[in-house]
């Protein structure tokens, strides 16, 4: 057994592959690694000082996520992803998000209010510590709460589903502390019009939150800028 993989008998081999996937795929987002690009497992193993069985296991879950093709006698490649392809996921997200979080006004529990509440307290905390890895994970679970709180197990499905694939578009923006902050203020809107009840304001503050996002990708990553789109 060589060191490395000695070293990953100590840790999670899900944990670790999942690290792994995190960031092949910012090097994705970033542009990095263009489309087309053949991913070598043995030069990422040794990019990341891995093996390549987690490496292998992050290829498949990019691979899920959209941003990797398997072709044949070529392995596996980064998927040719175009900005008005992602344009196209980001006004779906925000759609599909913004009506779980219009239900979510009416329908989540006082349990799930709280849940919210904190969060919110937790992202501020973490947009002020300029922690861009904390302020994703908390980001995501205020998302997932807002989303869960709508009740309808099919929004929920497709919703999840499709964020899933948009995942890393969506973590690469906080490389910009300034887009930290305008989150920060966007949930600010959010959390206050569910907590009141405000379905309208809801809805729009959700939809222009997630198309924000998108525009905020360009910040870090100008390779996925559309200047043909109409975002408004």
């Amino acid at each position: 057994m060589s060191q490395t993989e000695s070293q990953e008998n100590t840790r999670s081999r899900g944990g670790l592959a999942d690290e792994i996937c995190r960031k092949i795929a910012d090097e994705i987002v970033l542009g990095n690694f263009a489309p087309s690009t053949h991913l070598d497992e043995v030069s990422l193993a040794e990019r990341f000082n891995v093996s390549r069985t987690p490496v292998r296991e992050a290829l498949k879950q990019l691979s899920i996520m959209g941003l990797v093709e398997y072709r044949p006698n070529r392995g596996s490649v980064v998927a040719a992803m175009t900005p008005e392809q992602l344009d196209q996921m980001f006004e779906a997200i925000g759609e599909l998000e913004a009506a779980c979080a219009r239900h979510a006004a009416l329908r989540m529990t006082e349990n799930e209010r709280a849940q919210l509440r904190e969060l919110h307290v937790q992202g501020r905390l973490s947009m002020q510590a300029g922690d861009m890895n904390r302020y994703d994970v908390v980001n995501l679970e205020l998302h997932t709460t807002i989303i869960q709180g709508c009740h309808n197990p099919v929004l929920i499905d497709l919703a999840m589903s499709l964020r899933h694939r948009i995942s890393p578009f969506r973590r690469t923006q906080f490389r910009n502390m300034e887009r930290m902050g305008e989150s920060f203020e966007e949930h600010s809107v959010i959390v206050e019009a569910i907590l009141s009840h405000d379905v309208i304001t809801t809805y729009r503050a959700m939809r222009t939150h997630l198309l924000s996002a998108r525009n905020a990708t360009t910040r870090v990553a100008p390779v996925w800028a559309n200047t043909t789109a109409d975002n408004n």
